[in-house]
């Protein structure tokens, strides 16, 4: 049996993670702390609307109790509620479903899809404000970061960090949201903690498990703090603990930064935006060909492309011949094809009739990817391609991009966030609600009760 050798504080890292949260409570939030925070619901807002009515959010509002809450149903249109679990689970699949929620890079993880669908859910269902959602969001950022960040990348082979430490960041929002003490607030984080769940498989082939994952994450993060304010208790050293989730899914999880006091320079406002609807692994690749197309490099003159990136990217989006629109989404080849194609990665980019489009087909089988030892070793800190054509003419035209757009250090503005946001409201909701949603969304840090103030599109 191979030794895991875990090193962090004195005391359970539940524990630990639990009193620096509720120690740094009676300090308010920095203007560019909360404006992440609002940043960081606008893009969940977004992805989950358009999410909402498509598998397998779709799906799951005939399978689950509608009615018995106060908690929204995003993308229906029609206002439906339900209670909070069902709400956090709908809402959190929908988040994760067209691919455009948002990254913690250093822990290869979607925070947004779990820890706003879980505190949005209970701040609809108990009246909480804006500023307070706002506060239980950065909370539920720290905290899952913080942990993804401990695991990975080791855990990043077999587990969805997603689903995993998505329990744990949507159980500290909800904890955070309904203030509770340090102690309840660790038996939070270690209820969620025996429930994460999420395999890696689940996403190696066209399945809906992926997005589930999410949903199932901010489900757990629900039940594990009500039951936590109820009285429910959880072993405090189940992240730590010989046979805890450090030992089970990573090599050599160290705990050290991850229970650092709360000071002030939340992780929320690391958080990578997605500018392109399909696997995070594939930006820098498609951001490549994106600049070679803008030098005048031509798909028809394209006779071999090649892209080198991070071993990881390969392994997850590293599909050669796509045969589905989810299969696309995790393909740097068909991705890449498109770019170049088209000048852009949309929504629209994955329809069937896109997948099947004989000019794509083609870049597909003069496409060689290759790792990049460099960008290995960057990763997952940060995620670059290089994207090299060799023309009909036998010419080299070669872009290295070493961080993908939407990154901390290369972020996407005010103005094109709400421009995606809107971007993925109107098919749903049209040009009007639109507006409106995107207006009361930004006045977030004023807002009274969330249930009132935000649309329920």
């Amino acid at each position: 049996m191979t030794e895991v050798i875990t090193t962090g504080p004195p005391e359970a890292v539940a524990t630990a993670l639990a009193e620096r949260a509720v120690a740094a409570r009676a300090n308010g939030l920095e203007e560019p702390v909360r404006r992440a925070a609002v940043r960081a619901v606008v893009d969940w807002y977004g992805a989950a609307v358009a999410g909402g009515v498509v598998a397998p959010a779709s799906l799951l509002r005939g399978v689950l109790p509608a009615g018995g809450g106060r908690a929204r149903l995003l993308g229906d249109g029609a206002g439906v509620t339900t209670d909070a679990r069902t709400a956090a689970l709908v809402n959190g699949t929908a988040a994760h479903t067209v691919e455009l929620d948002d990254i913690y890079s250093p822990g290869l993880y979607h925070p947004g899809a779990p820890t706003v669908a879980a505190a949005l859910a209970v701040a609809d269902e108990r009246g909480h404000t804006g500023p307070e959602l706002l506060r239980a969001v950065t909370v539920g950022y720290e905290v899952g970061d913080r942990v993804a960040e401990a695991v990975n990348p080791a855990h990043y082979a077999y587990w969805h960090t997603t689903g995993t430490v998505g329990a744990i960041g949507a159980a500290a929002a909800v904890a955070e949201l309904v203030g509770l003490p340090a102690d309840q607030f660790a038996h939070a984080l270690a209820t969620a903690t025996t429930f994460a769940a999420g395999l890696q498989q689940a996403f190696r082939s066209d399945a809906m498990s992926k997005p589930l994952h999410a949903g199932r994450a901010a489900e757990a993060g629900v039940l594990a703090a009500l039951a936590a304010e109820a009285g429910v208790t959880g072993a405090p050293d189940v992240l730590d603990g010989p046979a805890g989730f450090g030992a089970a899914t990573a090599r050599t999880p160290d705990w050290n930064a991850a229970t650092e006091p709360f000071d002030g320079d939340y992780r929320i406002q690391r958080t990578s935006v997605k500018p392109y609807p399909c696997c995070g692994h594939t930006f820098a690749a498609i951001d490549a060909c994106l600049a070679l197309r803008e030098r005048g490099v031509g798909a028809g003159d394209v006779a071999r492309l090649e892209i080198s990136s991070y071993g990881t990217a390969l392994a997850v989006a590293g599909n050669p011949a796509p045969a589905t629109a989810f299969e696309a989404k995790f393909s740097i080849p068909f991705v890449a094809a498109v770019a170049l194609l088209d000048g852009a990665v949309t929504l629209a980019s994955f329809d069937a009739a896109r997948t099947a489009d004989p000019d794509v087909r083609r870049l597909l089988t003069i496409t060689e990817l290759a790792e990049d030892p460099q960008l290995t070793s960057a990763f997952p800190g940060k995620r670059g391609a290089t994207a090299e054509v060799v023309d009909t003419a036998g010419r080299t035209h070669a872009v290295t991009v070493p961080s993908r757009a939407g990154d901390p250090d290369n972020p996407i503005d005010d103005r094109r966030l709400d421009r995606k946001l809107r971007e993925l409201l109107t098919p749903v909701a049209g040009a009007r609600r639109a507006e409106e949603a995107s207006a009361a969304l930004w006045r977030l840090a004023e807002a009274g009760p969330v249930a009132k103030e935000l649309p329920w599109l």
